[in-house]
């Protein structure tokens, strides 16, 4: 093998070789070798930065953008979907303060003489809606569509203990919400026997009219009738 060749020395043995080789034709060593990955800054060695990746692949780049894309659309979605406007319509209640809403209209499919529809809204608990018995309802009517949040009801003849019971009381009631569409929900109250103020969470939006069934009597003798004292409403100010 020839020594007289000129070109560029191995930088392991000093031989010199011809520019067009790779390796040395002596020790095999390569004679382009790699330069060491320049250190990856400090916010790269945190995990799950820290991994290296190809340079100029950009996967994580992609992937990151991806992700968040995915994650916007789920969240648009939730919000969307009816649990989710529920969801966040009931946390707003809860955040929110609830003032009282009055009836434009009242109207009852009976009552007795004496006690009219209208004692069940007039602020006062002394005097009551006098149904001939069960299955008898009340239709109260709104101005404009409200989100009832609430729904007090002050059952018997009277919040006074000692006048509470001289007439039968419904220990259920049937509401019956009809929304501006038309669309209707239903909730079962169920009513302790006992004077005083009993509320109730509803959580309906675009409430126009509300019906309220008396059922399930408590008391009732041949000379008494259902008395119901109080009937409030509450929408979220």
């Amino acid at each position: 093998m020839s020594e007289d060749v000129a070109g560029v020395p191995c930088p392991a043995c000093g031989t010199p070789n011809p520019p067009d080789r790779r390796f040395c034709r002596r020790c095999a060593a390569p004679l382009t070798p790699t330069t060491a990955p320049a250190p990856l800054p400090w916010w790269r060695t945190i995990w799950p930065l820290r991994r290296r990746t190809r340079a100029g692949s950009g996967r994580m780049v992609r992937f990151l953008v991806v992700l968040a894309v995915v994650l916007a659309l789920c969240a648009g979605g939730f919000l969307l979907l009816p649990a989710g406007r529920h969801l966040i319509e009931d946390t707003r209640d809860k955040l929110g303060k609830a003032k009282a809403v009055t009836a434009a209209r009242v109207e009852a499919s009976a009552e007795v003489p004496g006690h009219p529809v209208g004692d069940s809204t007039d602020g006062l608990s002394n005097r009551y809606w006098g149904a001939p018995g069960p299955s008898a309802s009340v239709t109260y009517t709104f101005a404009k569509p409200f989100r009832l949040v609430a729904v007090i009801i002050t059952n018997g003849a009277s919040s006074s203990p000692e006048d509470y019971a001289k007439q039968a009381r419904a220990l259920q009631i049937d509401l019956e919400v009809t929304a501006r569409d038309g669309r209707t929900v239903h909730k079962k109250l169920a009513l302790s026997d006992k004077p005083g103020p009993q509320t109730f969470p509803t959580g309906i939006s675009d409430a126009m009219t509300i019906r309220l069934t008396l059922d399930a009597p408590a008391g009732s003798a041949p000379d008494r009738h259902l008395a119901l004292a109080e009937v409030e409403f509450f929408q979220r100010s």
